[in-house]
């Protein structure tokens, strides 16, 4: 198990050439690359191209026009994925290093370290619990820091991508103490009892639980934001880190049905169904008698789709329309922070 946060950002000798790591890390820097070159072509068009004007009719000043609306749009969508990319980040990083994500040191790779992660616009909140869970199945363990360091890559790659528009850390409650958030979700699906704690830190069983309650909501968060988006570039993206989030949650749901956790998994489901709303947008993992049902799809094979106000509805744990709850005290950061009200 790693020893600090910094590890996350820095891969051991053994990982270090992994080729699946080297496309990764070559896909973001082609996006990075597409990013700076759409902002180079849009400048040489605003500049009136590559053409030579001198000596002809001046190109006249184009009218003032207000924001383009597509992009705040794309802003607000891609800051509530960020809402979310936090909480998950420092929930997979307090649980594999027992450290906040600010304790990642400062370095040319990393100028300002993990600090530089978490500022942005609106008021920089502060995380409320966390600590390293000791895995007593180190295959579990190597699960929890792959996933680990790919949700702190979709945080960089968000807060990349959205500039100087990208919102702040909010406050997150991701304790197991009995005021805890993780325990007033586990009291209200009815895996612990009334007044008991659910401790994510005390077990691997624990652990995948309250990784369960997470990774299912982002892969149906992602979806949700990608109907929101107009800009085919950011499209392709969230495309990519909504994959990602699949790959993670299909884990999860097949590391907890091989241990036989379907009843459990299946009052966690409950629970973020009631949040949700009426409609039934969720599964757990038990099939038929000869099937398992690792993924939770549609009649014809397709993931669900959760809208802003549902991912906010599971996230502060409150099926009526409020700005805050369960893992994010405060509510979330940006324009998009009203739950939905779903059982209206």
């Amino acid at each position: 198990m790693t020893d600090t946060a910094t590890d996350l950002l820095s891969p051991s000798p053994s990982t270090a050439e992994d080729p699946r790591r080297l496309a990764r890390r070559n896909f973001l820097r082609t996006t990075g690359q597409m990013t700076v070159a759409a902002s180079g072509l849009a400048l040489l068009s605003a500049c009136g191209g590559g053409s030579d004007n001198s000596g002809g009719t001046p190109t006249p000043t184009p009218t003032p026009t207000s924001t383009d609306t597509s992009a705040i749009i794309n802003a607000d969508a891609l800051n509530l994925a960020l809402n979310f990319a936090y909480l998950q980040a420092q929930f997979f990083a307090f649980a594999t290093t027992g450290a906040n994500i600010s304790a990642i040191a400062d370095t040319p790779a990393h100028p300002g370290g993990g600090a530089a992660l978490l500022t942005g616009t609106g008021q920089q909140g502060t995380v409320t619990g966390g600590r390293a869970v000791s895995f007593a199945n180190p295959i579990i363990a190597q699960y929890a820091r792959e996933i680990a360091a790919d949700d702190l890559a979709h945080l960089a790659f968000l807060r990349s991508a959205l500039g100087g528009s990208a919102v702040a850390m909010p406050s997150l409650n991701i304790d197991g103490g009995a005021s805890g958030a993780f325990s007033t979700f586990a009291r209200a699906a009815g895996y612990v009892a009334s007044g008991a704690t659910f401790d994510p830190y005390a077990s691997d069983l624990n652990f995948l639980l309250a990784a369960f309650i997470f990774k299912d909501v982002a892969v149906t968060a992602y979806k949700g934001v990608a109907t929101l988006l107009s800009s085919t570039l950011t499209l392709d993206a969230v495309a990519g880190l909504l994959t990602t989030q699949a790959y993670h949650a299909a884990l999860i749901r097949t590391t907890l049905y091989t241990m036989g956790q379907g009843t459990a998994v299946g009052q966690f489901s409950n629970a973020r169904d009631v949040f949700d709303g009426s409609v039934d947008i969720d599964q757990g993992i038990t099939g038929t008698g000869t099937t398992a049902n690792i993924v939770p799809a549609d009649a014809q094979g397709r993931v669900y789709t959760r809208t802003a106000g549902q991912v906010l509805n599971v996230a502060y744990q409150n099926s009526a329309a409020v700005t805050s709850g369960g893992f994010l005290p405060n509510g979330a950061n940006g324009n998009i922070k009203t739950s939905a009200a779903s059982n209206a």
